[in-house]
C-alpha cells in the first residue's frame, strides 16, 4: 500500500479509474455526469499529462486513486484528483492532497492551484475545508461554453 509515481505502464488503469469516478455508472459524489458526458480522459490525454507533468496513484492491490501535478512558473497545479467510488470516504483523496502538499513542498512551491467547475459548490467547499481559498479567477471551461471553472489555491508553509 502507498503513493506510487505513475510510468507510462498505467495508462490505461488511470483512465478507467478517472472515467469510473467522474462519469462512470454508481460514481460517488464526483459524479459530474449532469453536466458532462462522454468519457471524462483517454488513454492520448493521460499520456500527455504524463509528459507535461506526473501522476501520483494510491496503490492498495489496486489502483484506488490518482492526482496530476504539473509544474508551472509560480505554482504546482493539481488536477485530476480520482477515487475510486467504492472507496471514497476512506480518506484516499486527503492522503493523495497530503502528498501533492509534500511534493510542492519539497520542490520549493509556495502554492498550490486548482480549478473547478463552478457549478460543483460541493466539490469548492470540500477544497475550502481543506485549506484552498478562491483567487477570484475564472477560466472558460475548455469543451463548452455553459461552464467555467473555479480557481482556487493553497499556501505551502515551509
Amino acid at each position: 500500500m502507498g503513493i506510487f509515481l505513475a510510468s507510462g505502464d498505467e495508462i490505461e488503469l488511470i483512465v478507467n479509474l478517472v472515467n469510473t469516478a467522474y462519469r462512470g455508472e454508481g460514481a460517488g459524489w464526483t459524479n459530474e455526469t449532469h453536466l458532462l458526458q462522454g468519457p471524462r480522459t483517454d488513454a492520448a490525454e493521460v499520456g500527455r499529462l504524463l509528459n507535461e507533468g506526473m501522476i501520483l496513484t494510491f496503490v492498495d492491490g489496486g489502483l484506488l486513486g490518482c492526482v496530476y501535478l504539473q509544474p508551472q512558473a509560480d505554482a504546482l497545479y493539481m488536477g485530476l484528483l480520482s477515487v475510486r467510488p467504492d472507496r471514497q470516504g476512506a480518506g484516499i483523496g486527503k492522503k493523495l492532497m497530503g502528498a501533492a502538499v509534500d511534493f510542492a513542498r519539497e520542490r520549493g512551491y509556495g502554492r498550490i492551484r486548482i480549478t473547478v467547475l463552478s457549478r460543483r459548490p460541493e466539490l469548492i467547499a470540500w477544497y475550502e475545508r481543506h485549506g484552498y481559498v478562491r483567487t477570484g479567477e475564472a477560466l472558460p471551461f475548455p469543451w463548452g461554453d455553459r461552464l467555467e471553472l473555479i480557481v482556487l489555491e493553497r499556501a505551502i508553509l515551509g
